[in-house]
């Protein structure tokens, strides 16, 4: 009776411990799956839109629209991220690689003004760059949101996207998926080192999974509101 009871203890014994094997395995190939699925996301979107994407301004195709992408900003100061951004669209319209300039960013509250920003910086260094060519998106919140709305808001048919590297592959294939004629200018990054840059290249990993299911969805910007054609005057963008 004791020898049926032992054996039968070390059966359930043995039975407890094929399962946690059993879901153990089904956890490693789970999340196996998942970090390949998303690893081959990002390669293939890097690699899409590779011949899309220039580091040196010489070699850029000029294009009608100049977009700089906003970032962080502390009231009009502008995050060094943001001002690298915002002086190579300068650059570029000085050098006629565009014919308008489209500043695209978050104001979604009035304490944080990312687009004002900008316009305030390129009024200040850029006095050659017209006023009427100068345009703000009020309604950038996202990378996803600046193309939708560039195209359908602002009837952008191409454009030169400004950004760093570690985001610039992201920015051409969103606005070529939804059509657009993008090419990208991409920012040296090196002044940018240590825990800052890994943790921005960590982030983008992410961001191109997320960027992935847009493309497919094609989700609606938060906001859209009325055409204002990029041929007009910017300064009736300026708020």
């Amino acid at each position: 009776m004791l020898s049926s009871k032992k054996t039968m203890r070390r059966e359930t014994s043995a039975g407890k411990f094929s399962l946690r094997r059993r879901i153990i395995a089904i956890c490693l190939i789970v999340f196996g799956s998942a970090f390949l699925a998303t690893l081959f996301i990002n390669v293939g979107m890097v690699l899409a839109v590779r011949k899309y994407v220039y580091t040196g301004a010489g070699d850029l195709p000029p294009r009608t629209t100049v977009m700089v992408l906003g970032s962080q900003t502390r009231g009009t100061k502008l995050s060094p991220v943001l001002r690298d951004r915002v002086e190579a669209g300068i650059s570029l319209m000085k050098n006629r690689k565009g014919k308008k300039l489209l500043l695209s960013g978050d104001h979604g509250e009035p304490y944080y003004d990312e687009v004002n920003a900008m316009r305030l910086y390129v009024l200040a260094n850029a006095p050659s760059i017209q006023e009427e060519d100068i345009f703000m998106d009020h309604a950038g919140f996202s990378t996803w949101d600046s193309m939708y709305r560039a195209r359908d808001v602002f009837q952008v048919k191409d454009l030169l996207i400004v950004t760093q590297e570690f985001h610039i592959s992201r920015a051409v294939c969103i606005a070529r998926s939804l059509g657009l004629d993008a090419v990208g200018y991409s920012i040296n990054q090196e002044r940018f080192s240590g825990s800052s840059l890994r943790y921005w290249q960590f982030r983008e990993y992410f961001a191109r999974v997320k960027a992935f299911f847009s493309i497919v969805i094609k989700p609606r910007p938060r906001y859209l509101g009325d055409e204002i054609p990029i041929t007009g005057d910017g300064r009736a963008t300026w708020i």
